[in-house]
């Protein structure tokens, strides 16, 4: 089949990554697959030109307010996949909500990323039930052999004489939801105690004047750095190399940094949230905390708990391993898929 695939693809984002892994799973079964990001069409008759022009005969889209109401109405049979956004907040505005709920009379199917996921849906749109299926997110890691750990360190300007250096990461689009500021003012202090500790935020600049905001705060801010996107490759490389993986955000969908770390033995500290707390088990894949100063409490045990380490490294793997497999989503996807078939 040709199909139409409608995802936000900003650079460097988890929404951006997850859209041409799913790609890659389509065109694996054979179907040639156009990517689009729904920031490029104003309305659905903008897509009626490309269905036509490209010969589209279905289509998929990745979060129903984004890109699902887009592909309305053209006649050809379509999918969608629920973002974080779709759930945690568009669901909760009126007008948003009932565009969803038409969206979702008119998709063939419809995949959650989680069970509690898919219980939010059925409550707002009871109509939809048979018709939502759970696949999490499938992780597969590729860090860059050849990245060099010093120099990425020297960039950041991070003393590397410090004894025991101790980088703990936050990887996220820098917008207000992904709260990459929550823990600055208290992690900043702990630097102050403890010269080996550091924060790093990484991501792409999403939102023009909460970046600013970002960057004023950690240019004050001692032991917090930030840096600009890089590469799945070079990313998955610094995950790797750092001490652990750090969410702060205020809501999440499934948050593929975490998986990610998990994948690569990296030990997660993640917000308390419903996304975080799915793919967390507090203790035993990595550890939940309420608040910044739980965080740092959690965190001084994590460096002063060799044990605790191993163990939640060890469980977080295994867990990925089993819960989150590329194999089992591509099978899934090339499956579900067959349904925009007749």
């Amino acid at each position: 089949m040709r199909l139409l695939f409608l995802a936000v693809l900003r650079p460097h984002t988890g929404n951006a990554v997850t859209a041409e892994r799913l790609r890659d799973h389509l065109e694996a079964a054979g179907h040639m697959c156009v990517l689009r990001d729904a920031f490029d069409f104003e309305s659905p008759s903008d897509i009626d030109n490309l269905i036509t022009t490209e010969n589209l005969e279905a289509a998929l889209a990745l979060h129903l307010y984004r890109g699902g109401r887009l592909l309305q109405g053209h006649g050809i049979p379509f999918g969608v996949i629920f973002g974080g956004t779709d759930l945690n907040e568009d669901a909760n505005h009126k007008e948003k909500n009932e565009v969803m709920g038409r969206v979702l009379e008119e998709a063939r199917f419809a995949v959650a990323f989680t069970e509690a996921m898919k219980d939010t849906a059925q409550v707002h749109w009871p109509h939809a039930t048979g018709k939502i299926f759970v696949q999490s997110q499938g992780i597969a890691t590729k860090p860059n052999a050849n990245f060099n750990w010093n120099t990425f360190l020297q960039q950041s300007e991070i003393d590397q004489n410090a004894d025991n250096l101790y980088v703990f990461l936050i990887i996220c689009g820098l917008r207000p939801v992904k709260d990459p500021l929550y823990l600055v003012d208290a992690f900043s202090e702990w630097h102050q105690e403890e010269p080996s500790v550091y924060m790093v935020i990484v991501g792409p600049e999403v939102d023009p004047v909460f970046t600013r905001e970002v960057k004023d705060r950690v240019r004050r801010a001692a032991g917090v750095r930030l840096i600009r996107e890089m590469c799945q490759e070079d990313l998955h490389a610094v995950v790797k190399s750092c001490f652990a993986l750090v969410n702060s955000s205020v809501s999440e969908g499934m948050s593929a940094a975490i998986l990610e770390a998990m994948d690569l033995e990296v030990p997660v500290l993640a917000r308390n949230i419903p996304g975080n707390s799915a793919v967390v088990e507090h203790g035993v894949t990595g550890l939940l905390f309420s608040n910044p100063q739980e965080f740092i409490q959690l965190a001084k045990r994590l460096l002063s708990d060799p044990a605790l380490e191993k163990e939640i490294v060890t469980n977080g793997r295994e867990y990925v391993r089993t819960h989150h497999s590329w194999q089992v989503e591509r099978d899934t996807y090339q499956r579900l898929v067959r349904k925009l078939e007749d």
